[in-house]
């Protein structure tokens, strides 16, 4: 049986940021936490969202780190508590989503943030009892405002899923003019997460056709959008269109992701913090060729949204994609150590992604994917 949900109410064109008081006001969110990265904390786009908050008290973590961590969840709930506040609203990439969705969940649960780890039988304990949450990106890529989930590094060294549709921001503000100007080395990782998220939700195997067609459309903006968004940063419809793609992207991910998050996850957690959404883009070649012989007529499908002709080689064109908006060729480039990648293999079949991979994978399988890929 399938389960189609969508429950999350989106604000989504430019100048969305705007309506952060007034959704605020609406949620009866009278004192928020404002979770965002130091980069963001002292930069414009703060100004910007104190003005839409207009004359609410809020209160600022500004220290969230590029794989969020439980320390870093800790601090952020400290500054919460001792403020009193009442609400999170993100102001991110995915990172501070994350970390802002952790927080809202430990403002009315018991901590360890390990015992609500999907893997952890999490679900369960993750109660309506979340603290209300806005979420407004500042990247087209993970799609966090969206997704009922948070990947923390937890610890015990491990980065794990919280997963639960409680964890849903009650709002989120997409303003593609809050990406106008993001570099575009950042802006063609945060790209390529879309496009594996796309991807990936596609190939699941569960029931899902809205699902489907949401990733296919959000992976048709990407291919036409992409190139343009990374070569002009000033491109407001190239900006809008990977917004939308990434915004696309995490709604299709109730049916499951697959191989490559499975692997990104783990190697996420190594001491190097490397970037989600690259990670994600060096792996996928590898994992779309894995999975080749087992997804039927999908291959055909993606090739279309791609704008392919019938019959190309869809690994090879998202490896070709990568090199010419400039993502490094493998995981070594990244600075992955090669006696690292056994481990990362094994832990891979634990990651909560592992079960919904179009082809099953041991951990031999998994290793084989990461060698290639290096």
């Amino acid at each position: 049986m399938a389960l189609i949900s969508y429950l999350t109410t989106v604000h989504f064109d430019h100048g969305a940021i705007a309506l952060a008081g007034q959704e605020c006001r609406r949620l009866g969110i009278a004192r928020p936490l404002v979770v965002t990265d130091p980069g963001l904390a002292a930069g414009p786009l703060l100004a910007r969202l104190r003005e839409a908050l207009g004359d609410l008290p809020w209160h600022l973590y500004g220290d969230t780190p590029a794989n969020p961590t439980e320390a870093a969840v800790l601090a952020a709930l400290g500054r919460y508590r001792e403020a009193g506040c009442d609400g999170v609203v993100a102001l991110g990439g995915g990172s501070s989503m994350d970390l802002g969705k952790a927080v809202a969940l430990l403002a009315t649960h018991a901590p360890p943030l390990l015992q609500y780890a999907l893997v952890e039988g999490g679900i369960a304990r993750i109660t309506a009892a979340v603290a209300p949450l806005i979420a407004i990106p500042t990247t087209a890529g993970t799609g966090s405002e969206v997704g009922r989930g948070a990947v923390i590094v937890l610890a015990d060294g491990r980065k794990l899923g919280l997963i639960s549709p409680h964890l849903l921001p009650k709002v989120a503000l997409c303003d593609p003019d809050l990406t106008l100007g993001l570099p575009p080395g950042l802006t063609a990782a945060t790209g390529m997460d879309a496009v594996a998220h796309c991807i990936e939700t596609f190939l699941a195997p569960a029931i899902n056709p809205p699902a489907d067609a949401i990733a296919l459309d959000g992976l048709a903006r990407a291919a036409r959008h992409l190139e343009r968004a990374v070569a002009d940063g000033a491109d407001r419809e190239a900006r809008w269109h990977m917004m939308m793609a990434s915004m696309e992207g995490a709604m299709a991910f109730q049916k499951g992701l697959g191989a490559v998050h499975a692997l990104s996850h783990p190697l996420g957690a190594l001491p190097q913090r490397l970037h989600h959404g690259t990670l994600n883009a060096v792996l996928l070649p590898e994992v779309l060729r894995f999975n080749a012989a087992h997804v039927g007529d999908k291959s055909a499908r993606l090739a279309q949204a791609l704008g392919l002709h019938a019959g190309a080689d869809v690994a090879e064109a998202i490896a070709a994609l990568n090199a010419r908006i400039g993502l490094p060729g493998g995981l070594g480039a990244m600075g992955v150590p090669r006696d690292a990648l056994p481990a990362i293999a094994e832990a891979a079949t634990r990651d909560h992604c592992h079960g919904t991979n179009p082809r099953p994978a041991s951990a031999a399988d998994y290793l084989g994917i990461l060698a290639r890929s290096w």
